[in-house]
């Protein structure tokens, strides 16, 4: 275990407690939440290192990561799929400003499932993931897709960079940053999908909260502490889109961890609710920023 002694984001050497929760996933163990007094970034301190963290993600359960779980869950997750990663490709194609030739890569692209999604729909798409048991997953054709050395490529290589629900899992945070907005174009997207604390899921299930997800979730980010992220590298946020799906799926969870029956209907009453409240405040489950170089 690493402890941090000043935020992994700006820097502050102020934080305050904020939550202990517990790994509901598979270990068990408890974790300590903090809070950055000044960027309002949430992260585990505590948190293993990158050597020890591997040991977290070994379950077939782990969905992002396995195409094979059967639970009601992650089936449900996998119909969702379906329908978001047109939705996702739709959103960016609207955000950039030339039609043909999109040079696209999804850092931490897990199965796969997304570029393959993007070749297919002409764009010149690259994954890379790091973890190899995601990487086991891949089919021949996605395969070639995926890059193994991110320091080798050229700047200003890219149109659009895409980590959906990746960023909180990196422990180097403002290096990898960095090194991706590099390979950025002049005017290229950085899109980044976020799990939101502030959400009324979050508020609801407080501890039980399946967002929190530690400690593979190393950070909780909110409108602030993205700001400040921008802020510090250099980019504009142009649009902020919910991600209307996750309140349900993260509600499931979260009645599956306080030990509730009739997960799935708990799981959706509170899922709606969660995206009525956030109709009103903006406040949705998961949030994509959309940030521009």
């Amino acid at each position: 275990m690493e402890r941090l002694e000043e935020c992994p984001l700006c820097g502050n050497a102020q934080f305050e407690s904020y939550l202990k929760i517990n790994d509901h996933f598979l270990s068990h163990e408890e974790f300590q939440l903090q809070k950055c007094s000044s960027c309002d970034l949430v992260f585990i301190n505590p948190r293993p290192t990158q050597a020890e963290i591997a040991p977290y993600y070994k379950s077939v359960d782990y969905i992002s990561h396995s195409n094979k779980t059967k639970s009601l869950s992650s089936l449900l997750y996998k119909l969702v799929r379906s329908y978001t990663l047109g939705k996702k490709y739709r959103l960016i194609k609207s955000q950039l400003h030339q039609t043909s030739q999109i040079h696209h890569l999804d850092y931490g692209s897990g199965t796969g499932h997304f570029i393959d999604y993007t070749s297919n729909k002409g764009w010149i798409s690259k994954g890379y993931e790091p973890d190899q048991n995601a990487l086991s997953h891949n089919n021949k054709s996605i395969q070639k897709l995926i890059l193994h050395n991110l320091e080798s490529i050229k700047d200003n290589s890219y149109d659009v960079i895409t980590l959906f629900h990746v960023l909180e899992h990196v422990h180097n945070l403002n290096s990898v940053l960095g090194l991706l907005i590099n390979q950025l174009k002049p005017n290229g997207i950085l899109l980044l999908a976020l799990p939101n604390h502030k959400s009324y899921d979050a508020k609801h299930y407080k501890q039980h909260w399946a967002g929190y997800d530690v400690p593979r979730h190393l950070y909780h980010f909110d409108r602030t502490s993205v700001n400040q992220l921008a802020k510090q590298h250099g980019l504009k946020i142009d649009k902020i889109e919910p991600m209307v799906f996750d309140a349900f799926y993260v509600s499931m969870l979260s009645e599956k961890y306080l030990g509730n029956s009739m997960t799935l209907v708990r799981g959706i009453l509170n899922g709606f609710k969660s995206n009525s409240k956030a109709n009103s405040n903006g406040e949705y489950s998961s949030l994509i920023f959309i940030l521009r170089k």
